[in-house]
Parts: structure tokens; sequence; C-alpha cells
């Protein structure tokens, strides 16, 4: 697929992975619509980029930003859309609560799905047109400490997997794009330091969005699992999971020792905090 004056619309373009994507897609001569909650942050993203771009601040995790969505899109004309969409709370399940649960789901995993079906329609008119949902590898291996987090990303996989499979005989390429840690603002410091005592890489949000870029450009679908060795985990805990469980029951301490050092959830009203919010891993 041809980068150049492309339509791309991208969700969460106003995070850490989100922006590197939308500054990566941009100078191969992409326009874009860059769509998050912060109209600021989305100005200065523009603002900083080479080109004509557009923004849209809306909750897509409501129905009142998904009409926002189609109301831009149907002017817009994309032929890509990239959900970026992501939160995480560094937490044990015991110390989460439902509402927890409600908004990590509602950002997760509705919202994408939500864009997905909302942009369908527009897609499927275009010669040839493109979905990725970007997820995580803990979408694919259960990992202590990021319950939620796991079950929303293991939700998104799934989701973009049957999806793939429904539009296999039309003009639009699914791929589910899965990175591991990645080191944005939006990590707190007692994720940091926990990803430094386990020894975990992070990779540059640069990195991954150069290649989520040559995959779009290659017309890549399927899946995409980034990182070494955290892709080859993935095809151990598919067939012998007992040994990462092995791993992570050695882990378990440390785990729960940051665990408890991170921010305390205080208000239910928006349960996942600026202090706890990170991209996805």
């Amino acid at each position: 697929m041809e980068l150049k004056h492309l339509n791309i619309i991208i969700t969460g373009a106003s995070g850490g992975i989100g922006s590197a994507i939308a500054r990566a897609l941009a100078a191969k001569g992409a326009r874009l619509l860059l769509c998050g909650r912060d109209q600021a942050k989305l100005d200065a993203l523009k603002q900083s980029l080479a080109g004509e771009h557009h923004t849209l601040s809306a909750d897509l995790s409501c129905s009142g930003g998904q009409c926002q969505l189609r109301q831009a899109a149907g002017v817009f004309s994309p032929k890509v859309l990239i959900n970026c969409l992501g939160v995480n709370q560094l937490s044990m399940l015991e110390a989460s609560d439902t509402c927890d649960t409600r908004a990590m789901m509602a950002v997760n995993l509705e919202a994408p799905i939500n864009c997905c079906r909302t942009l369908l329609p527009l897609l499927k008119r275009q010669s040839e047109a493109a979905i990725i949902n970007v997820g995580s590898i803990l979408g694919s291996i259960g990992y202590p400490g990021s319950s939620l987090y796991c079950a929303s990303k293991f939700g998104l996989r799934g989701f973009t997997e049957a999806l793939e499979r429904e539009l296999a005989d039309s003009k639009i390429k699914v791929l589910y794009f899965a990175p591991r840690a990645t080191d944005t603002e939006l990590n707190t410091e007692s994720m940091r330091q926990l990803n430094s005592a386990l020894g975990n890489r992070q990779d540059s949000p640069e990195w991954v969005a150069d290649i989520l870029c040559r995959d779009l450009a290659d017309n890549r679908r399927g899946r995409r699992f980034i990182g070494w060795p955290e892709k080859l985990f993935v095809r151990i805990n598919a067939l012998l999971p007992g040994l990462v469980n092995n791993d992570t029951r050695k882990k378990l301490p440390l785990i729960r020792q940051f665990c408890q050092r991170a921010m305390p959830i205080q208000d239910t009203a928006n349960p996942i905090t600026e202090g706890e919010k990170h991209e996805a891993i």
C-alpha cells in the first residue's frame, strides 16, 4: 500500500505510541485524522507534523464519540484505521473494583470494536483498505499484576482474529499488532522500575511505529508480535503454559511488591488515574 497521500485515522493519537505512529506516517506523506480526548495535545501534535492533517477530540468509548467519528470520517474518507487506544493499571485483582473493570474494557476492548464497526461501511467502499488494532504481548500471555489489562487485550486479539477471517474475501486487510513493553511518557515510575527489576526490555515508540508503517506498506495481515524473546514466549505459553507458570511464580513476590508501591485508586468516577495510565505493552 502506497503511504503517500493515504488517508489514515489514528485513534489514541495523543498517546506515546499513537503520536509516534502519526509522526512516522506524516513523514511518509500520509494524511491523518488524529483522534483522542485531549484537544490541546492533538493540536500540538498536528502543528508538529508536516502536511495537512485533521483532529477529532472525542470519547470513543461512548456512543456520542462514535457518532462524532462517523461524521468526521464521512468527510475524511479513510482507507486505513489504526486503533491505538489503550490504558493499563499496575494492580493485583483484589486491589481493583468493578469500576476499574468497566473502564479498562471500555477503552481497551469496546472502543476499538466500535471504531471498526463504525468505519467498516466507509472502508468497504475503498479499492483497498486496512485495519490495524494495536494490542500487546500481554494479549497472549496472562501476567500477574495485569489481570484486567490482559483480559482486555486477550479480547482484542480474539476480536481482531475473528474480524480478519470475516473480511478474508474483502479488500480490507486486518492486522493485530502486538508490541512488548514500550517506553512512553505514560509509564509510571513503578512500572518502569518493575520492568527494570524483571529484566524486561522496553522499546522506543519510534521503533515500534517504524515497524507498523512497514507492515502497513507491505499489506501485512493476521498477527504481528514485536520483540525478542517475548514473541517466543507467546509460542511457549500456547504450547507449554506450565513453563511460563513456573517463571511467573518465581517473579510473583517482586511483582506484588511493585503493585503495592503503585498509586492507589482514589477517584471512583475516573477509576484509572492519570498516574497509573500507560501505553499498551
